[in-house]
């Protein structure tokens, strides 16, 4: 058989960033949300482990076949240090959508200038 399968890779991603939160967005089409494993550790060190079954092609042979399959993940550095305690991550439609409200030292504070004497 002259075909291999594709290694198991991390998912591609989307990270953007308000004064209020980073978001995340990785596309996970076909997983089981009960198998996805997300961390956040340092504060702004973000973690994406999963795993993709592969499918039973019982009685056919494989033409093509560019879905990676296995285990995964998917790390990368945040550009602020988040909360841990309050990330919130959602898995609808074959999307893991991550919500990640800023730490509050790593928020923007607006600070009153006075006049001088």
């Amino acid at each position: 058989n002259p075909f291999t399968p594709a290694a198991a890779s991390g998912p591609p991603l989307n990270v953007w960033e308000d004064d209020h939160a980073l978001y995340v967005e990785a596309d996970l089409a076909g997983l089981d949300p009960a198998a996805l494993d997300v961390t956040v550790t340092e504060g702004n060190q973000l973690t994406i482990q999963g795993e993709r079954a592969a499918p039973d092609v019982t009685g056919a042979v494989w033409v093509r076949q560019e879905r990676p399959v296995g285990r995964f993940t998917r790390a990368v550095t945040l550009p602020a240090l988040v909360d841990a305690d309050k990330v919130e991550a959602v898995y609808a439609d074959g999307v893991l959508k991550l919500t990640l409200p800023k730490h509050e030292a790593a928020k923007p504070r607006k600070v009153q200038v006075r006049a001088g004497q």
